[in-house]
């Protein structure tokens, strides 16, 4: 099923990555009980799903996805609210056994038994819990600037710096705060003017409020239930952090060895921010690539 992939096939991947980069495969949608889920597929293999955070689309994989696709069928999905995919009304339609759902309905459309989840962000929290929720359909596990759940509920309660800086959540917990996010100002993180104006468009085509309803139906409120359990990761896991994240902060790494129970690869990166998969581009995706493709242990 895996393949070894050498130090010098891995510079080849990332130049035909960049190559290639606009050429993202074939589009398509999983149907999730009432709820379309727009993705985009390329390569054949293992099956591999990329979940997006807020505010993003399915191309925020751009880079990763065609060095990716040289071993394995990777999916990159618009979650529900974004882009193409169906944006539902109601914020009860925005937890997280329903976005575990959409991934699940992925795999089913795929007719897959198993998966690589790959998450930032909000897709971070998604794939956590699939793992969590499925462990007999997570084969690994990446995750992209957002801790282990149990790590963020502690440092909400006992962090004041992490209080602080999930004021923003708070915000977009408002009943209005839909309204008062346009899609102009969600594109201030990309850099590239092509890229943004490929976001502008997807964001127009978003649902704010279902963007939103993330926060609303997901975020912890105060006050904040340190005692809860989760099911432990049972599949290795390797995460990515970019330490400059202003809204994630690091201290909510300590201790996610606890709560896995296979190995953890935790790679920090200085000089990357939350975005740390577009921050740090070529290193992200070759690490990505060479973890994925090493023969695992029996």
């Amino acid at each position: 099923m895996w393949s070894k992939c050498t130090g010098a096939s891995l510079v080849l991947l990332l130049c035909a990555a960049t190559l290639r980069a606009e050429e993202l495969g074939e589009e398509g949608f999983a149907q999730s009980g009432d709820v379309k889920i727009h993705y985009a597929t390329m390569g054949k293999g293992p099956l591999v799903v990329m979940l997006h955070g807020f505010p993003d689309f399915w191309y925020t994989w751009r880079d990763q996805m065609p060095a990716l696709a040289r071993h394995f069928q990777v999916v990159a999905l618009d979650l529900r609210g974004y882009n193409k995919s169906d944006q539902p009304k109601g914020v009860e339609n925005y937890t997280v056994d329903k976005l575990v759902g959409d991934v699940d309905a992925v795999l089913h459309h795929f007719k897959q038994d198993k998966a690589v989840i790959v998450g930032h962000d909000w897709g971070g929290m998604i794939a956590w819990s699939f793992a969590m929720a499925h462990p007999e359909k997570t084969d690994r596990l990446i995750i992209l600037n957002l801790p282990h759940p149990r790590g963020m509920l502690r440092e909400l309660a006992n962090n004041p710096e992490q209080q602080k800086n999930s004021s923003y959540a708070r915000a977009f917990q408002e009943p209005d705060a839909a309204g008062k996010v346009k899609p102009e100002f969600l594109v201030f993180w990309v850099k590239e003017p092509e890229a943004r104006k490929k976001y502008l468009e997807a964001f127009k085509r978003s649902s704010m409020e279902g963007m939103l309803n993330y926060y609303k139906a997901n975020y912890p409120r105060a006050p904040y239930k340190t005692e809860r359990e989760f099911p432990p990761v049972k599949c290795p896991v390797l995460m990515f952090h970019g330490l400059k994240d202003p809204y994630l902060l690091a201290g909510a790494l300590n201790d996610t060895w606890k709560w896995v129970e296979k190995d953890l690869t935790l790679i920090t990166i200085p000089e990357a921010g939350h975005f740390v998969h577009r921050d740090a581009a070529p290193f992200v995706t070759k690490r990505m690539v060479s973890w994925l493709v090493q023969e695992p242990d029996k």
